[in-house]
């Protein structure tokens, strides 16, 4: 799980007098802020497993996770029946079958569990009114979960391409951004809106140098690229998250050329080159005090 998840949980086992939350990060100083509030870092995944009953995985892709629980598998001397492995990871619903930020400080994410229905009866106290606001229970198939994950995640991308393409075309006529952003916010909702404001409040899609983006591009790249794996599998196919790739992987070239790290919306500014507008918005230029590419 990420900092502010686990920040929460730990806020919540220490107010409940339970034991602390034990964790471990290849990158020990990244655990700084939880040790603070009474977090146990632990040196290895081996010692994590001797020390815990639920562990909860989240890394970067399949592979990762394979090799997590190839290792932990691996321990010697460890009884591991009745240990519950949470998988957090955005990966293929076929290795999710095999190992059956402001809203995660919030505690308002929503969890798919999917799984051993006694395993998810175990976690959930720890996660409605801790970790999230809601949980959705899709079955005993671990896939189901990643799948419907998987799912939502070209559904967020696919919206945030026609917010951008929506707001290049206001800007190209004339229309402005403030009037389609009011049309967002009173007639489609605070997704739409809060979006919308990733491009124009302050040019998130674009972070200034050395600034970590909101929501990563590469791993955009990646869930988007899962989602059409699954739909190839299934036989059929996803137009728009195809249209979504196109232009990640265009801003993708960009950060490279440029040596900017870029946000999940950055097609945003690919649609904006291609309609001559230039990569780099008023606003990023007004916060990077540069009025030139």
């Amino acid at each position: 799980m990420g900092l502010a998840m686990a920040m929460n949980l730990q806020t919540h086992l220490s107010q409940t007098g339970a034991p602390s939350l034990h964790f471990y990060n290849r990158t020990p100083a990244r655990g700084q802020p939880l040790l603070s509030i009474g977090g146990t870092q632990s040196p290895s995944i081996r010692d994590l497993i001797l020390d815990v009953d639920i562990c909860c995985i989240a890394v970067s892709n399949g592979d990762a996770v394979t090799s997590i629980i190839n290792s932990v598998l691996e321990v010697p001397g460890v009884d591991l029946r009745g240990k519950i492995i949470v998988d957090t990871s955005t990966i293929s619903p076929d290795t999710s079958s095999w190992a059956q930020r402001p809203i995660a400080k919030e505690g308002k994410l929503l969890f798919i569990l999917a799984g051993h229905e006694e395993g998810v009866t175990t976690i959930e106290p720890f996660l409605v009114g801790v970790l999230a606001r809601k949980t959705l229970y899709v079955g005993e198939d671990a896939g189901k979960a990643s799948l419907l994950k998987t799912t939502g995640n070209f559904l967020t991308a696919g919206f945030m391409e026609l917010i951008a393409e929506a707001h290049v075309l206001a800007e190209k006529t004339g229309l402005g951004n403030e009037a389609l952003e009011s049309l967002m916010e009173h007639q489609y909702g605070p997704l739409p809106f809060a979006m919308s404001k990733r491009l124009t409040g302050g040019g998130l899609y674009l972070p200034e140098k050395g600034e970590r983006p909101w929501s990563d591009l590469q791993l955009a790249i990646k869930d988007v690229g899962l989602g059409v794996e699954c739909a190839e599998k299934a036989g059929t196919n996803l137009p728009i998250a195809d249209v979504v790739l196109k232009h990640l992987e265009e801003a993708r070239q960009y950060g490279e050329m440029n040596d900017r790290a870029l946000d999940s919306s950055s097609m945003y500014g690919v649609l904006r080159e291609r309609a001559g507008l230039g990569f780099e918005s008023e606003v990023v230029k007004r916060r990077d005090g540069c009025w030139s590419r």
